[in-house]
């Protein structure tokens, strides 16, 4: 891993970037790394583009500013690249994680990234549905990014995010294993 690892999550409203970002951060945390967590957004409403960061490292983390140049780019809602730039700022050896049925050679060639630049996908959205009952591909995002980077261990951070999803939903077992089960789906079956 890079000594400060930047990442920028795309979604829309209500389809838990932020949340995701959050639980990331919450994992790595755990896992002794410094980490930082932060969404930017205006006056949203639910379905409107929204963006969500992180920042992880072994080390204290002295910079307080946005992610300008991320060197992982996680896209949620894939309509959101007919008209925003979500490679923006990403360098030629970035990659990109992409919830969609297309195959990362496809998005490779929707984005026009250089052959440098590894390409991800994974249905979340799919995914979603058939383990949390409906469509909310955050956590399955975050099992793929997982997997694609090697970030973070897997066990520790599905035992942490299980720990955290047991608090908020602890009146609903079935949103914390589907929930969980999402996130392992995608681990399994994200592309490249």
């Amino acid at each position: 891993m890079k000594e400060l690892l930047e990442i920028r999550w795309h979604g829309r409203g209500g389809q838990g970037a932020k949340t995701a970002a959050l639980l990331f951060a919450d994992a790595a945390l755990a896992s002794g790394k410094y980490v930082q967590a932060f969404p930017e957004y205006g006056p949203e409403r639910m379905g409107a583009p929204v963006t969500a960061f992180n920042r992880i490292s072994s080390k204290p983390i002295l910079l307080h500013s946005g992610v300008l140049n991320p060197d992982v780019v996680i896209v949620l809602d894939p309509t959101l690249m007919e008209g925003v730039d979500v490679t923006e700022g990403l360098p030629q050896d970035g990659a990109i994680i992409v919830n969609t049925n297309k195959t990362p050679a496809d998005i490779r060639k929707e984005l026009k990234v250089p052959g440098s630049m590894k390409v991800y996908s994974v249905d979340a959205s799919l995914i979603s549905k058939e383990t949390i009952g409906r469509e909310i591909p955050n956590t399955p995002m975050l099992g793929a990014f997982i997997k694609a980077t090697g970030v973070l261990d897997f066990k520790e951070m599905i035992e942490d995010t299980r720990h955290k999803l047991e608090k908020k939903f602890k009146s609903k077992p079935e949103v914390i294993e589907g929930n969980l089960k999402a996130i392992e789906r995608a681990y399994n079956e994200v592309k490249s």
